[in-house]
């Protein structure tokens, strides 16, 4: 692996450190430094031709601007740094559900047809973000569940693509989430819809 390619690893590590943190704390700001750390998270997996986690970060780039304006609206209700909790509809679960079956079958096949490294971990990995980026642009406490096991299984696609500081990133990422499920239970507040 160039210096250069490490470098942006390093880099996405230390802005996803922020990242998280800023997540956990709900804070606005975390959805602008999603921005910088999802371009540098998406040279990193092209480089590797892992795909979809390439395109999965660029949809996090696009979904930053859809939870910055829903957590600004949201946070209207509860006050100013308070964490801001809605409930998670029972056929956003369902088809949720659904999605994550069948769009990780699909995504699957499609990164056999091109050559991705790790099509299994990469296709449900992505498919499983997708899900909890929107739950997280919603305020759903449930989508920390969803992270855990996205995570985890990201932790081990770095790890077999050779990505040591994204895998640690992701791992870190994994214990976050624990913390966060928790600490949002404990100081949310709920909010209407």
């Amino acid at each position: 692996m160039t210096n250069w390619i490490q470098a942006i690893e390093i880099f996405a590590t230390v802005t996803g450190i922020a990242y998280v943190v800023l997540e956990i704390l709900q804070k606005n700001a975390m959805w602008v430094l999603g921005i910088f750390t999802g371009i540098a998270c998406a040279v990193s997996f092209g480089v590797q031709h892992v795909w979809a986690s390439m395109g999965l970060n660029i949809y996090y780039m696009g979904m930053s601007v859809v939870g910055l304006l829903q957590w600004r609206k949201a946070g209207e209700q509860v006050g100013e740094g308070e964490i801001h909790l809605r409930r998670l509809p029972k056929k956003v679960a369902a088809w949720s559900a659904v999605l994550l079956v069948a769009g990780s079958v699909a995504l699957i096949q499609v990164l056999r047809l091109t050559g991705d490294s790790a099509p299994v971990l990469d296709g449900t990995t992505a498919v499983l973000s997708v899900i909890g980026t929107w739950w997280l642009a919603q305020s759903y406490l449930q989508q920390w569940l969803l992270w855990i096991v996205a995570d985890v299984l990201s932790t081990a696609l770095c790890i077999s693509t050779g990505q040591y500081w994204m895998a640690a990133l992701y791992a870190l990422y994994a214990l976050s989430a624990v913390y966060g499920y928790f600490h949002w239970q404990k100081n949310g507040k709920w909010v209407q819809a």
